[in-house]
């Protein structure tokens, strides 16, 4: 169930992250992040309602605590330098610093979780990252410079590390925890650490402004229930019924998935060396589920 949750998450999430770049356009980073945190949290709360479930006394403040840096780390820093990266860089080139997930994930789950993978897992791991970059071997978008490019994949590889660290250090917890419960303490905790930012005079401006309803909603709000609600429970789970790092080589398939709906959406051409570079990508993920 592992593999399904994993795959599932990469392709909500990279219909979220199109949402996302055209949310950016117009909001600043840091501001649609807590837009989408805040309404992410909001949800989170209804749908423990819901389910009965307790937020507060399941579980040792040890967890509670880990789930909260785990939000702080893969959430509050790790989303906002995506979306710098996504603004400066486009879809292409961003979905270039995904591949990055993978070996981070692995590489922590390997420093701090003794977890081993075996050699079918490595090897769909290559193919996947082959594909994904033959796949995203694009020009930088028009008025992008060298400079900009390569501050953009800064922020990126720093977010992708950040994400990897992040849940990581969340799996234990996750291993032991119901699904939306441990996903809402995260979000939620992930939301307060945010809350001190508002402080400043221009973040404060900034961020009110999101919740202002405008035009730019039509894409925040369904990217939001998408990335921020739906995604992350996927993502959790996929993280909970299978090894930290099979979850993410899976979860990588989402920038495959990016390059095809932003040929759709966003009007970027999806050429036959896209189409075989997918096809690459898919083999991966076989290998990976069979393996």
């Amino acid at each position: 169930m592992g593999e399904i949750f994993a795959l599932s998450t990469a392709f909500v999430w990279s219909f979220a992250v199109i949402l996302f770049k055209k949310s950016g356009e117009k909001i600043p980073p840091f501001a649609l992040n807590f837009f989408r945190v805040g309404v992410g949290s909001l949800l989170f709360v209804v749908t423990l309602v819901i389910m009965k479930e307790p937020l507060f006394g399941r579980a040792p403040l040890k967890d509670y605590l880990l789930l909260v840096l785990s939000g702080f780390l893969a959430i509050t820093i790790a989303d906002t330098l995506f979306h710098k990266c996504l603004n400066m860089v486009g879809a292409g080139i961003n979905a270039i610093v995904d591949t990055l997930y993978s070996p981070f994930i692995v590489f922590f789950a390997f420093i701090m979780l003794g977890e081993r993978l075996t050699f079918w897992h490595y090897a769909g791991m290559v193919v996947i990252m082959t594909g994904v970059l033959l796949s995203t071997r694009i020009d930088p978008p028009e008025g992008t410079n060298k400079k900009q490019l390569m501050t953009g994949i800064m922020w990126g590889v720093l977010s992708m590390a950040m994400l990897g660290l992040g849940i990581v250090i969340a799996k234990p917890v996750l291993d032991r925890s119901p699904v939306v419960w441990a996903t809402a303490v995260r979000q939620i905790g992930c939301f307060l650490t945010m809350v001190p930012a508002l402080l400043l005079p221009k973040v404060r401006r900034e961020v009110f402004a999101t919740f202002v309803p405008q035009k730019h909603w039509k894409f925040m709000i369904p990217a939001t229930v998408l990335g921020s609600y739906l995604a992350l429970i996927l993502w959790i789970a996929g993280m909970k019924y299978t090894q930290a790092g099979t979850a993410a080589i899976l979860n990588q398939t989402s920038s495959i998935h990016i390059l095809i709906f932003a040929s759709v959406f966003l009007k970027e051409p999806f050429t036959r060396h896209k189409a075989t570079a997918a096809a690459i990508a898919i083999g991966g993920v076989l290998m990976v589920t069979l393996g």
